[in-house]
Formats: structure tokens, sequence, C-alpha cells
């Protein structure tokens, strides 16, 4: 058989490309009917507490301050247990369904006849790094493929003009695992995604020379760029079977096309008063997220499948993420300031412009806090019990699955993983958890390990 590396050689610069272009495309039939073509993850880093947002318990209201005993022994992270302390806000019920939301988000609390809540989320650790895997790439240890890589890797492209994965991290930094949190791990390299930074002169790095090499015109840009080409389908004729030079090539085809795509998606200039008011993008502190989250819904409508927004870095103190071991109320007040608007407001962007039918919009964190003080004022971690969020796509709005005990300290309720949620998310997108695999070492591969089950109470 002809190899595709051989095939590209053979065949010339305008025939080559566009046979590159159709084979790194990638992809596979769905396996069932899709409900969704697309995902946006809006990520907490740092762990949000279910006690303070979504996860009511009349109890801590009327037991606060006391000692806190749920029974048997309470291992935390870091201290002992304090008394028990009931959330600094109020809680209120909304929507159609009527669903307890605090009021340290009441952006979303508007949304709530959207969303299915997640009540009995639980991890396998409660160290912020392997626990931040665990929920993007479906293991505790680095190197795997996420959720992104996966998805792109199955279902391929839907543009050649954008990415397939796109994050768009905090502009304070990374979360705890960094970039590889979005790697792709053993997965063909072009399924890893592309990092997009709005609000900085130059989003993405090194896309264009730099403002001193006026030497690069672009007549020469183009020479040089047909130059690369025909030496790496020379190089590529010896190497047929070297997948990293298709990422190369790939990456090199898409840097192109970025330079006329890019500007226009990542502009906000066109954009409505209304929308930018929506999103809070010219005001604090919601500028920054609510930038990200715009940018979000314009990098989907143009076709990238799947786009990852971050909410906290891990940068040492003041805390700029929703690690609140030592104030509850100062730490989570500024993030949820942050976040709380400009999520509810890609809700209903989404929802206003059709896009939501198709689109799963999946709100996480690594996992919850205790309801118990620690230091007086802070939460410590709670990998037992806590909340998580989806919307869209297939999704059935209003409804809540699983449950943690009185206390909100553990998952008593239909437990939930997040290889389960992974499983769900799949699912909607078309695609059998089980089935997509990679083989690596000597082993069948998936997102979902060994486990992982589709939740058809959350399906619509």
């Amino acid at each position: 058989m002809l190899s595709r590396r051989h095939f590209l050689a053979r065949s010339g610069g305008g025939l080559g490309a566009f046979a590159l272009a159709d084979l790194l495309r990638g992809g596979r039939e769905p396996d069932h009917a899709p409900r969704a073509r697309r995902v946006v993850q809006l990520f907490m880093s740092g762990a949000a507490s279910q006690v303070d947002t979504f996860d009511y318990k009349p109890l801590l209201i009327r037991r606060n301050g006391e000692k806190f005993d749920p029974g048997g022994e309470v291992e935390l992270f870091q201290s002992s247990p304090g008394a028990v302390m009931q959330s600094p806000r109020r809680w209120r019920q909304r929507g159609q369904c009527g669903g307890w939301v605090s009021d340290l988000v009441p952006h979303l609390g508007g949304c709530v006849d959207d969303m299915a809540f997640l009540h009995g989320m639980v991890s396998t650790t409660n160290i912020h790094g392997p626990a931040t895997f665990l929920q993007t790439t479906g293991f505790v240890q680095p190197g795997f493929p996420s959720m992104g890589a996966w998805a792109s890797y199955g279902l391929g492209a839907m543009t050649d003009e954008l990415p397939t994965f796109v994050v768009l991290p905090d502009a304070r930094g990374f979360a705890p695992g960094g970039p590889r949190n979005w790697s792709a791990g053993f997965l063909p390299t072009q399924h890893q995604a592309s990092m997009i930074r709005p609000g900085r002169q130059h989003p993405i790095h090194d896309l264009f020379p730099a403002e001193d090499a006026a030497f690069v015109t672009e007549e020469s840009e183009r020479d040089g760029r047909a130059a690369l080409a025909r030496l790496n389908r020379l190089h590529g004729a010896e190497r047929a079977e070297d997948q990293r030079l298709d990422a190369r090539i790939a990456s090199y085809e898409l840097a192109a096309r970025l330079q006329l795509s890019a500007p226009e998606a990542l502009d906000l200039g066109n954009e409505t008063a209304e929308v930018r008011e929506l999103y809070g993008v010219d005001c604090e502190p919601t500028a920054d997220f609510g930038r990200r989250c715009l940018v979000a819904r314009r990098l989907l409508e143009r076709g990238v499948r799947f786009v990852q927004v971050w909410s906290g870095a891990d940068n040492g103190h003041p805390r700029r993420n929703w690690d609140s071991h030592e104030d509850i109320e100062r730490d989570h007040g500024i993030m949820a300031a942050e976040m709380d608007r400009p999520a509810a407001a890609l809700l209903t962007d989404l929802k206003r412009r059709g896009m939501l039918d198709d689109t799963i919009v999946l709100w996480t964190t690594e996992f919850g806090r205790m309801p118990c003080s620690q230091g007086g004022k802070g939460r410590d971690h709670n990998p037992f019990g806590f909340s998580s969020w989806l919307a869209g796509g297939g999704i059935r709005g209003g409804v809540r699955y699983g449950a943690t005990d009185e206390w909100s300290f553990r998952a008593v309720e239909n437990p939930t993983s997040g290889h389960d949620v992974h499983a769900t998310m799949l699912h909607l997108l078309g695609i059998d958890h089980e089935q997509l695999t990679f083989r690596h070492n000597g082993i069948d591969r998936r997102l979902t390990d060994v486990a992982g089950r589709v939740i058809p109470e959350l399906i619509d």
C-alpha cells in the first residue's frame, strides 16, 4: 500500500496540502446519534466550596458554631476539624425548579432551570494537582490526555481555520499541574490544546513575527512556508510512520491559517454594547473572566470543538484561586465576583443564539470544602462530597442528581466520579466511552480508565 507520507511526497504542493488537511482532520464515525457537537468546561481551580454555592444544608445553619461530629473519624488535609460553620451568604430557591443557590453566585442562580446539579461528586485524592488531573484527564498521574484531546482524537475538527481544542487560562497563571491539564499525553500531538490568552498584546504566542523583524515580509513568509513544506515532504518520505512530523506539519499549517482567522475570532470590537455589558468585559472584577467567556462563545460558534476556561491560578498569596483555607468569605467572595456574572452570561448567550442545544457546558472543580471551620474563617479540602453542574447539549435542566449527607460532608446518594461525568459527556457527543481507546504501552487506554458509567437521569 502507498503510505500517506509517500502519497504526500508524490502529490506536489497544492494537492499535497489539500490531502494533508483532510488526513489530519481525523475523527471517527459516531457510535450513535450525538446530542452535542462541542463542549466548554469552566474549571474552578483550588476547590470551590459546595457548602457556599450549590449544596444547601439547613443543619449547618441550626448547628453553626457547635462541635462538628458527623460520626467516625474526620480526615482533613492540613488541620483538625473546627466548629460547624454555616455559609456567610444567604440561600434562596431559584427558578421554576426551586433549586437552592447561595447569594454568592446570584447570576448563576438565575440559570438553574438549565442546569443539572451533581451533588454527590467524589474524588480519590485531596491534593490539588492529582485531583485536578483526575477531573481533566481521568487519572491522578500526569501524562494522560485531557478530555479535550480525547474529543479531538475521537471526533476530529469542525473547521480547518481554528484549533479543535483551545484553553483560556487565568490571566494570573496556571492551575496546579499547568499545561499538563490540557496535554495530548500519548495521543498524536496535534490533539493538544492551543493556549490563547485574550487581553494580551499577543494572545497567541509567536503567531506573528516580532516587531523588530522588519525583514520578514508577506512574500518572504509565503516563500518560507513553501520551502518548509517541500522539506517536510522530502523528510517525511523517508520516515513514513513517524506521526510526530504529521503533528508538526499540522501545527505549521494551522498557524498560517490562524494569522487570518485568530484576529477576527478574538476581536470583541464587533460585539454589541449589550453583549459586552452582559459578560462584564469592560468593568472589574469581571473583565478577565468575562472576556474569556465571550471569546469562548466566539470560538465555539466558529467551529472550535472543546474550550476550557480556567478560574484561579496557583500563584501563592494573597490567594487568587478557590483554595480558601484562611477566609472563605473573603477569598470565595473575590473569586465568585469574578466568575458568576460571566459564567451566567455564557449560558444565557449560548441559549439565545440556539447554541446551547448542541453545546455541553461543564462547571467543575477538583474537590469541595469542609462544612467545619479551619482557623476560624476558612475551610479545608473535602474530596468526599462536592458539587458540579452540567447544562445544554442534551442535558436535562432543573434536576439534581446525587446528594451529600446532612452536613455536606460525604456523598451518600448516587456517588459520582469524574469518570461518570466524562462517560456521560462522551455519550452525548455520540461516543461510547468504552470504545474510544488508544493503544499505549500494550494497554488500550481510554478517558474513563476502567470505570465510568453514563448517567441516564441527566439526559433529556
